[in-house]
């Protein structure tokens, strides 16, 4: 499994082109900027996988390998694989190798048994996803009469508020005032925000492939939100969004996304990836989102009226290398959550 490079990585995903967003070259040269080492390997049987190394104290490394474009199945069978990926790892001096799958755990066998499959290879269920596991996925394959038929009556209400109350919908190249944007977003709703240098970066690199869009919505010239919308193959995703606090009665958000499916249609898409809502069965979410706003509670109220199938992921495993250090983060992340 020999080490290649970006260029040999991308023309190895020529074979799988509707490999997941986070397994482009593209994705892996974003996150090198930011701290990560992205290594690309395959195998003669046309595997190949690229695994992202995160540096630690003492010259010790976190690997993720986030969906790989090959079945649980593939994992389980394939004895090269793991010989190759244990001396990638090895060589690096990981901890553990963190592998989120690209399938949907209702796709599988009761959760845990994606892990019997493997756990020969020392594999086992992580309780530790880095991905949002579930999310919303809104069928694109209809016209788009039907798939705005298929949204709740108030969300395509406020398409069309947005539109005739002036609002409309461009693509933008200003990162700095969208980082600005996501900086009040952030404040506003609580969670982390990347730096201007980051989403420029991810913009620089995506953008000239066709796998990016950025879209700002407008009221008279004024920006008030502004989104970043990725696709590849027939999938698309939307990532990150923002907005500020003007003009809100005028529901810019609504026709934003909006423009952003159609965007995501243009480019071929046949499923549009809403990117995280609380991790909670679909009952769970409808009981109580009303009355929750804290986490990713405040999105699945907007995202949930784009007629989409809430869906989780497989849960992630991990493959240990280090059991004392393994133990070490269970328990440390173990504290975050009591905390």
């Amino acid at each position: 499994m020999p080490e290649i490079s970006l260029t040999d990585w991308n023309n190895f995903l020529t074979n799988y082109p509707d490999a997941h967003i986070l397994q482009t070259g593209e994705w892996g040269e974003l996150k090198s900027a930011f701290g990560w080492e992205p290594v690309r390997v395959t195998l003669d049987d046309g595997l190949g996988v690229q695994i992202l190394f995160r540096r630690l104290p003492l010259g010790l490394t976190l690997a993720y390998l986030p969906k790989p474009a090959m079945s649980d199945q593939q994992l389980a069978l394939s004895e090269q694989f793991w010989i190759e990926v244990d001396v990638v790892c090895k060589r690096r001096r990981a901890v553990f190798l963190k592998i989120e799958l690209d399938i949907w755990g209702d796709s599988l066998p009761p959760m845990g048994h994606v892990s019997e499959r493997v756990e020969g290879r020392g594999v086992r269920v992580s309780p530790h996803n880095i991905q949002p596991p579930r999310t919303i996925i809104v069928d694109l394959r209809e016209t788009e009469d039907n798939i705005l038929a298929r949204m709740k009556q108030k969300t395509r209400y406020n398409i069309r508020l947005a539109a005739k109350k002036g609002v409309t919908v461009r693509p933008w190249d200003d990162l700095p005032a969208f980082h600005q944007m996501m900086l009040v977003t952030g404040g506003r709703d609580g969670f982390g925000v990347h730096s201007r240098e980051y989403y420029q970066r991810a913009y620089d690199l995506f953008h000239p492939t066709g796998m990016v869009e950025l879209l700002v919505a407008e009221f008279e010239g004024a920006p008030l939100a502004a989104l970043m919308v990725f696709a590849h193959g027939k999938r698309a995703w939307y990532v990150y969004g923002a907005s500020n606090d003007q003009e809100r009665n005028r529901m810019p958000t609504y026709l934003l996304q909006w423009e952003a499916v159609r965007w995501a249609r243009s480019k071929g898409a046949e499923e549009y990836d809403l990117w995280g809502v609380p991790d909670a069965d679909e009952e769970t979410l409808e009981t109580h989102f009303t009355e929750r706003s804290d986490g990713l509670w405040g999105v699945y109220r907007f995202k949930r009226g784009f007629g989409g199938e809430v869906k989780r992921a497989a849960q992630a495993m991990d493959r240990v290398y280090n059991p004392m250090l393994y133990k070490l983060y269970l328990w440390r992340m173990a504290g975050r959550e009591i905390g």
